[in-house]
């Protein structure tokens, strides 16, 4: 396993365009043992590392340490495929207009293979059209979470039917993860980097 020395560099490298956050980037040598072991965690996973909440959650290591971890597993080892989990992380993104969430994921949900132009209807504020049985039902039972804070009976059974109790369960943690990393985004003032034009509009009337 990297250690958290040998990953410092990485961390330098990508702290350096996020003045504009409000929990400025702690320098390595002013971490606390409990931030580096967080830190060391993150950067020796998946992720590799500190982009987006990150950053704002070692202010509270123990909590930075559970949230990662939930985060690692409803990132990379969810039972839903790939291409449906983007989706759902994309429209939590397009709920809160979460910038650099929409940013980070875009590309990850394109590669996994949802439809571009699906993307665009929702970064557009409509129900896209063209979706695939099971992207339909990711799509109605997130926007249904989120804009009416309940899901209906007839969208659950479908995302049982589809995705089994565990693939549904997934469904809800993916949707109220992203929803605490969206909030963190929003209050840190999280931003892009620089020259990056900001990929959604505000949909407020």
């Amino acid at each position: 396993m990297k250690t958290f020395s040998t990953l410092g560099v990485l961390f330098l490298a990508i702290s350096g365009a996020r003045a504009q956050e409000r929990f400025p980037v702690i320098p390595l040598d002013q971490m606390t043992p409990e931030q580096k072991s967080v830190a060391n965690a993150i950067l020796s996973g998946p992720r590799k590392t500190l982009n987006g909440p990150f950053n704002a959650w070692l202010r509270s290591p123990e909590l930075a340490d559970r949230l990662q971890k939930v985060g690692e597993y409803l990132r990379f080892n969810s039972s839903l495929p790939p291409r449906l989990n983007e989706f759902a992380i994309l429209i939590t993104a397009r709920h809160w207009t979460s910038q650099y969430e929409w940013f980070a994921h875009y590309p990850l949900a394109i590669k996994a293979g949802l439809d571009p132009k699906i993307a665009v209807d929702l970064a557009a504020g409509v129900r896209p059209s063209g979706m695939k049985d099971d992207e339909s039902i990711i799509y109605d039972f997130s926007t249904q979470r989120h804009r009416d804070m309940k899901v209906s009976d007839a969208t659950y059974k479908a995302a049982v039917a589809k995705f089994g109790e565990q693939g549904t369960m997934d469904l809800i943690g993916v949707n109220g993860y992203y929803d605490v990393v969206s909030m963190t985004l929003s209050v840190a003032q999280v931003g892009l980097p620089p020259g990056e034009p900001l990929p959604l509009k505000s949909l407020a009337k």
